[in-house]
């Protein structure tokens, strides 16, 4: 075949394929509608009649609408940032006033005040097992318990402790009881922090009044190196 016939060829082949999406779109006059994101990728001309929307007049607000939901993925984005600027912070402050302490009751002191006035908590309790301390009176604070794996109640965690990972989420009925006594009835939400390897040392439990303020679709990142750094500093004057 020629060059000259296999360029008609080509044209005829073009031409029948434009035919063919001429023929659909007639066919089916509510395409774009169903597929507007098309839009955003074709070149078209803007000559709207009287009382009509062009075309290329769709497009323009579909890629608005594109630019708009950038814009907001973005601030997210930036907002997650800064978020994780400021935790990052807090367990530094926390790591500093933990160095050096060899004093348990300080470092519980230490632990609960943080808990409270850097992270709002509402509520809190630091969850022992078998913990060896000299001090029995720390256990008798409403912040620090002593359990063993036998303790009634502790089965409705199994599945937290199994596992050895965070846990956040709107808590209530006899898991709240558990956890935060009579006293945590007014606690929405909360954060399950596993200390040490499956939570062979304890559990710290972090209660909120708000219900939205601990959910099971946020990081826990930031929570696991939390409970990290409270099982070594309890290892560390043990």
């Amino acid at each position: 075949m020629s060059s000259e016939q296999k360029r008609k060829t080509d044209l005829q082949f073009h031409q029948a394929s434009e035919d063919e999406v001429g023929r659909y779109l007639r066919s089916h006059p509510d395409f774009f509608e169903r597929h507007p994101g098309l839009l955003a990728h074709l070149r078209l001309p803007h000559d709207p009649g009287d009382n009509t929307v062009s075309l290329i007049e769709r497009q323009v607000a579909i890629l608005r609408e594109q630019n708009r939901k950038l814009d907001q993925k973005l601030r997210e984005l930036v907002g997650v940032a800064r978020a994780n600027d400021v935790l990052s912070t807090k367990i530094h402050s926390l790591s500093m006033r933990l160095i050096g302490t060899t004093d348990l009751t300080q470092m519980l002191q230490t632990i609960e005040a943080v808990l409270h006035d850097q992270l709002g908590s509402d509520r809190s309790v630091l969850m022992l097992f078998g913990h060896k301390s000299g001090s029995d009176d720390l256990f008798e604070a409403t912040f620090v318990r002593r359990l063993s794996l036998k303790t009634s109640g502790l089965e409705m965690f199994q599945t937290f402790l199994n596992t050895g990972r965070p846990r956040c989420g709107q808590i209530k009925g006899a898991k709240r009881e558990f956890l935060f006594g009579s006293k945590g009835s007014d606690v929405e939400s909360a954060a399950l922090i596993p200390l040490g390897e499956k939570a062979a040392t304890g559990i710290l439990a972090i209660g909120s009044r708000d219900a939205a303020r601990f959910h099971p679709g946020m990081s826990t990142d930031f929570l696991a190196r939390l409970g990290e750094l409270v099982d070594r500093g309890l290892a560390s004057v043990s």
